[in-house]
């Protein structure tokens, strides 16, 4: 959070539509620290209000929004200095959301007369892909630039943090199951530490200028496969279960099988985005132009694991001095 830097943000206006999540949460932190102040926009602002301790009195706004109503996105926007785009989502009306309804965000704010925006899009946004996501990701990215050039497009992978649903759901999975299949064991990722994607965010915001029509790939300093994750995980928790690594024809067959199922363990769209792997491509620039030192999971593991071992902290042995 703001890493003891000077306020370069102070007395910014910033929206952060779909700011409510767990990326918006860290951003409005690392925003926050750095003197700005927030108008949090969302569907649903009261699952924001959390972070109004977290500034000052009057520091943080918190707004009813939704992208599918232009009505309330440009009503949101009004007087605001810069906007953070961060809606996004793996189901539903992709095209309304990703795609209309990004380009709705931009015009709203061009109109606004904000001097900055930013789009948080995704590593592995297409534009040719067969899968809705990627490719919506890509089509939203084409909208915010066309209604706002300035724009700064940044592309996160997976994103790691001690809240999240990513580490989390692996390690509450092998603390209650004794055998875990592992689907696509050799398929690659760059996992980012969500804060470290929030100071990126930030660091455009203090420099717009430098960063305007750019896009920017975050990604963390390693490359792991799905196989070796959830070894490390099942180390740090300290726990021993079987890691079923199943075939690549197997995982498409139980994806195509079962992934119309509510509650299925793998989509045939999760599984297409899995093997294509969520790794930077290296052309275009990455995190350290912005500024950011990426960390890697090693540093927080062991530490965020704890509460999946069999006792939490207290089946932790000390270690003798």
């Amino acid at each position: 959070m703001a890493n003891g830097r000077a306020r370069d943000l102070d007395g910014m206006l910033v929206a952060l539509v779909g700011g409510s999540g767990f990326l918006g949460t860290h951003i409005a932190q690392e925003l926050l620290a750095r003197g700005a102040r927030l108008r949090v926009c969302s569907r649903h602002p009261e699952r924001a209000f959390r972070l109004k301790p977290l500034g000052g009195l009057g520091q943080t706004q918190f707004v009813a929004v939704d992208v599918l109503k232009p009505q309330t996105v440009a009503k949101a926007l009004v007087g605001v200095d810069a906007v953070v785009n961060l809606v996004g989502a793996f189901a539903g009306d992709l095209d309304s959301l990703q795609g209309a309804g990004v380009a709705r965000v931009a015009e709203a704010a061009k109109a606004a007369g904000a001097v900055a925006f930013v789009h948080v899009s995704a590593l592995g946004a297409d534009a040719g892909s067969d899968v809705a996501y990627a490719r919506t990701k890509a089509e939203g990215e084409a909208a915010v630039l066309g209604a706002f050039p300035a724009a700064t497009i940044l592309r996160p992978s997976i994103l790691f943090g001690e809240d999240d649903k990513f580490l989390n759901m692996f390690g509450a999975l092998m603390a209650k199951l004794p055998v875990l299949p592992v689907f696509g064991p050799e398929a690659k990722l760059q996992p980012v530490f969500v804060d470290d994607a929030a100071e990126a965010v930030a660091n455009v915001l203090a420099a717009p200028a430098a960063h305007a029509g750019k896009t920017y790939e975050l990604a963390g300093p390693e490359v792991v496969t799905m196989g070796e994750l959830n070894r490390r995980i099942a180390k740090a928790a300290d726990r021993s279960p079987v890691l079923a690594e199943l075939p690549d024809a197997v995982s498409g067959l139980i994806a195509a099988a079962t992934g119309w199922l509510p509650g299925a363990p793998i989509t045939t769209d999760q599984w297409k985005l899995l093997v294509a792997g969520n790794v930077a491509g290296g052309v275009l620039p990455g995190i350290e132009a912005l500024g950011v030192s990426p960390r890697p999971m090693g540093l927080f593991l062991d530490r965020w694991m704890t509460r999946y071992r069999k006792f939490g902290r207290f089946g932790v042995k000390a270690k003798a001095a």
